[in-house]
């Protein structure tokens, strides 16, 4: 009798300390996920001001477009979505009326275009979208970068 309630108390334990250790898990990656969210919000908004204020115009946000590439002979599909399509006006150093995309980084690395993953991104938008340019935007360091892939 005693070796059962001992089992049975030692079982509950267990299930407690694993409910309070997912509970406390989750908490974290949803106030990391809240954070996350809203620094892209904010960055978003504030690179439209950079844009803006380099003379381009806001044409479209989170914009899906589809490209293809072929697995043994077959034909796979694949989607990709910027963040904005910007058209260059007088002063912005385009050609007015050029349509470029503009891609948005917060953080340390991803502004950094040498980082794979932004550069395998902005990759994917010039074969994609076809714009007449890329632009990386830094938020955190208020700046817009010029992107080519000649």
């Amino acid at each position: 009798m005693d070796a059962q309630l001992l089992l049975i108390a030692a079982l509950a334990l267990l299930a407690l300390v694993l409910g309070l250790g997912w509970w406390s898990a989750r908490r974290r990656w949803s106030t990391a996920t809240r954070r996350r969210v809203g620094r892209a919000i904010r960055g978003e908004a504030d690179a439209e001001s950079l844009l803006e204020a380099a003379g381009f115009a806001i044409t479209d946000r989170q914009v899906r477009a589809f490209g293809w590439f072929e697995v043994d002979g077959e034909e796979v599909e694949f989607e990709v979505r910027a963040d904005l399509m910007v058209e260059a006006l007088d002063g912005s150093g385009w050609p007015p009326g050029s349509r470029l995309v503009a891609e948005v980084k917060t953080g340390d690395r991803a502004p950094n275009p040498g980082h794979p993953a932004t550069r395998r991104q902005l990759l994917e938008y010039q074969r994609v979208f076809e714009p007449d340019g890329l632009l990386l935007v830094d938020v955190e360091a208020g700046r817009l970068v010029q992107i080519a892939f000649p």
